[in-house]
């Protein structure tokens, strides 16, 4: 992606801990069907390879496993929280007026090529991680033991499942580090004060560079 100097992620806590934050990702290949992607849950595990490792299934009637399977180099697209900046929020608006709006937000891609798996073990070890990460904190958190077993069996032989080392990350938190410290307070103060919760939740990442001036 573009990424200019200033919005440039490097550190592999934070960029983990970025991609952590997206609940679903976006896997994009290049094959004999052309450009596909598939939206997935995905799990990271940190500690696997140079840069961590992703560990995901897709239906089986999904196409794009053969992809992976025919070692096509794989992209996977984690966004963050997202806001639209008005020029109405920099103050150097009243200065000059030349501003324009632009758009905040923060994305991690990561690069990698596949190995597909359908050993019903690991399936079922996959499925059970996933699932335990989404229904942790719910009064009543579902089980995959909580399914009639061959029904599991089942739903398992309907999917695969794919392991991505990482071999290679770009990070970008495009924030407005390239203006003005009263440009950055004008647009962090705009956005905190929007209805919508996307925007506040962006604001609250935004630093306060207003003793900076």
């Amino acid at each position: 992606m573009y990424n200019p100097k200033a919005f440039v992620v490097e550190d592999l806590p934070q960029l983990h801990g970025m991609m952590g934050d997206c609940r679903l990702a976006v896997l994009i290949t290049q094959g004999e069907h052309g450009l596909q992607a598939s939206h997935l849950p995905l799990l990271l595990d940190p500690q696997q390879g140079p840069n961590g490792s992703l560990y995901g299934h897709m239906a089986r009637a999904n196409p794009q496993w053969r992809d992976l399977e025919a070692g096509a180099e794989a992209l996977v697209v984690f966004s963050g929280v997202d806001a639209y900046v008005s020029p109405g929020f920099y103050p150097s608006k009243a200065e000059h007026g030349k501003v324009v709006p632009t758009w905040n937000y923060l994305a991690v891609h990561a690069y990698g090529r596949a190995e597909v798996f359908s050993d019903p073990h690991r399936l079922r070890n996959l499925v059970s991680a996933l699932t335990d990460r989404h229904e942790t904190g719910r009064a009543q958190p579902w089980k995959i033991d909580d399914a009639p077993a061959e029904y599991i069996d089942s739903m398992l032989k309907a999917i695969v499942g794919f392991a991505l080392p990482i071999q290679r990350l770009e990070g970008k938190r495009k924030l407005n580090q390239n203006r003005s410290p009263a440009d950055v307070a004008g647009v962090r103060n705009g956005l905190a004060a929007s209805p919508d919760p996307q925007d506040q939740a962006l604001a609250r990442l935004m630093p306060d560079l207003s003793s900076k001036e």
